[in-house]
């Protein structure tokens, strides 16, 4: 079913209903892909005008004019990077995953569907499980898809890893509780990836901030390791 030129907005979600329920992999993986990929030109955007106000405040002290002070312009390499993130794992992984969690809780845990127990099961596993995953994956490949060593994605790691995923469970956990309660599971990574639009740009932001000094506090206070490092 192709998309119809001028369409209601009412036409574009029975087509995207009809794409879900004939090919829900597909439709997953390209949604996932396009909703990354806009997180990262906005991500871009943000870097881009948070150097440009760094450098109007210094301004007196730089005898010129670095990067920051061009016109934002997209670079369409990381673009392309980071929506084949989204494609490759962002969409495959989280439609069988959500599908998966779902039946496992229902007849392995045989929880009551919609309960208070069967919505906070969800939560944990996705918090405890696939959200530190994610971000593993995440840091780890644009790591390597900008040209680092093994060495030098583990310090990335090292310094990325946990300011995400402290920023990030004290917002996700209150998200998925209304998408496990009131969103049917074939919709939930529909609604997920409507957030990953926000989701991708912070973490595309927060892999562009280096060895900003609040990064640097939290290294400082972590305990945190990766196998083979710091042994």
């Amino acid at each position: 079913m192709r998309v119809i030129p001028n369409s209601t907005p009412e036409q574009l979600w029975k087509w995207y209903q009809n794409c879900l329920a004939v090919h829900p992999v597909k439709t997953q993986v390209i949604s996932s892909g396009f909703l990354w990929g806009v997180g990262d030109i906005a991500a871009q955007s943000i870097s881009h005008s948070t150097a440009k106000k760094h450098l109007h405040i210094r301004v007196s002290t730089v005898p010129f004019l670095p990067h920051a002070d061009r016109e934002f312009k997209v670079d369409w390499k990381r673009v392309a990077i980071t929506s084949i993130f989204g494609f490759g794992f962002v969409g495959p992984v989280g439609q069988f995953w959500y599908e998966g969690m779902d039946r496992f809780i229902r007849h392995r845990l045989q929880l009551q569907p919609n309960s208070v127990c069967f919505v906070a099961t969800k939560v944990a596993m996705d918090g405890l499980i696939i959200g530190p995953f994610d971000l593993f994956m995440f840091f780890t490949y644009m790591g390597f898809c900008s040209g680092k060593n093994a060495d030098q994605v583990k310090e990335d790691l090292k310094r990325d890893f946990l300011p995400a995923l402290i920023l990030e469970g004290g917002i996700w956990p209150i998200v998925q509780v209304a998408n496990f309660r009131y969103v049917p599971v074939r919709y939930q990574l529909l609604y997920v990836n409507l957030f990953c639009l926000l989701d991708s740009a912070f973490l595309s932001w927060m892999e562009q901030q280096k060895d900003t000094p609040w990064k640097q506090w939290f290294a400082s206070i972590s305990s945190f390791k990766f196998p083979g490092h710091g042994r």
